[in-house]
């Protein structure tokens, strides 16, 4: 034992004046073959873990799942070989002074359990650090204790790549136990969220550019704050993250509550977000199921034709840009102007469309 003991010490004495490498070495057994310390067997396993973005984006979303969230807001976006992404969630938060220490290895809050989902194995406290070590930077923007998260992550995709397609949704049906799952689609962000989705389909999940992830936020919390609680917007920060554009007074405001969320929008963006000309997402699941429930059935009928019509996602947007410009010339005649864009649902057997307008004062 006390010659183990020496061992050891000399070992961290080499350590300590020969470099790098040594620090790796918890022994040496001779012919090349070496014993690694812990900490650099860990940065090894976490290297391995993340191949894709996409696999960040998978983390990410089991984190906030383990959390507890119900909401879950993902804002993405590319700015030239950078990756930028911002999850905002209400699950039970992270206190301010373990802000750096979650992206530690084996830092987690379930002590006594472990999940095992379709991606394996969550709860070692490895996933964040596993993210931290292969991408540009990751922090928690905001968060504290019951108060939610806001995490954001910016990958340099020279180094962790993405698949190539990144703006097309993939097709969802429902399996033989009525649950909607992903059948086609590049492996891509939107497909990764989709199908984490499909497995929880209790959680609502938004993702859009910041702009559309700050209209979604401002819209949802609206419809949960109540007044006061609206009038007094110096008291933000001890609403849950998520609540929190909705208090911005003016466009100004909101764009500095969502700088400090992770979520850059232009003053402009946020004057078309107060003034309701930009609307809030549906959720992920709604968008891909269309009209359907998105619920299990619990008698599927094998009678009933499952190939209802199905539109591409940009051709859906190009459709409602056209339905706008065309409402343009009706707002003017009867002086009424439209309250966000045109609302698009497309149903088993065709489209129905919905305008909100506001009368002019």
């Amino acid at each position: 034992m006390h010659e183990n003991s020496d061992a050891g010490d000399l070992l961290d004495f080499v350590s300590s004046v020969s470099g790098e490498v040594y620090l790796k070495i918890e022994e040496s057994l001779g012919d090349g073959f070496v014993r690694l310390r812990v900490s650099e067997a860990e940065r090894r396993q976490a290297r391995h873990d993340i191949r894709w973005f996409e696999d960040v984006v998978v983390e990410l979303l089991r984190n906030a799942r383990d959390a507890h969230a119900q909401r879950l807001f993902i804002a993405t976006s590319r700015d030239k070989d950078s990756r930028i992404l911002t999850m905002i969630d209400d699950g039970v938060g992270i206190p301010p002074s373990l802000h750096e220490a979650v992206f530690e290895p084996r830092v987690t809050s379930k002590l006594e359990t472990m999940v095992m989902d379709r991606w394996g194995v969550h709860g070692r406290g490895m996933a964040l650090f596993s993210v931290r070590s292969n991408v540009s930077d990751i922090r928690v923007a905001a968060s504290d204790s019951h108060q939610g998260a806001s995490v954001t992550v910016v990958a340099d995709t020279t180094d962790l790549p993405e698949r190539t397609d990144q703006s097309q949704w993939p097709v969802v049906e429902r399996d033989t136990a009525g649950r909607l799952e992903v059948v086609r689609g590049p492996h891509n962000v939107i497909r990764r969220v989709v199908e984490f989705a499909c497995e929880h389909p209790e959680l609502d999940i938004y993702l859009g550019s910041p702009a559309e992830i700050v209209a979604t936020l401002h819209a949802s919390a609206r419809e949960t704050l109540d007044t006061s609680q609206l009038l007094f917007s110096d008291q933000a920060e001890r609403l849950p993250v998520w609540q929190r554009p909705a208090t911005a007074a003016d466009a100004l405001e909101l764009v500095e509550v969502c700088s400090d969320l992770a979520l850059p929008v232009s003053e402009r963006t946020a004057h078309r977000i107060l003034g309701g000309h930009l609307s809030g997402l549906d959720t992920v699941l709604s968008q891909v199921a269309g009209d359907d429930d998105c619920s299990p059935e619990s008698e599927p009928d094998i009678y009933r034709d499952r190939r209802g019509l199905k539109i591409h996602h940009t051709d859906l947007e190009r459709f409602k840009q056209d339905l706008a410009r065309v409402f343009d010339d009706l707002a003017e005649r009867y002086y009424v102007h439209l309250k966000g864009e045109p609302k698009v649902t497309v149903t088993r057997d065709g489209l129905r469309v919905r305008f909100d307008v506001e009368k002019e004062e």
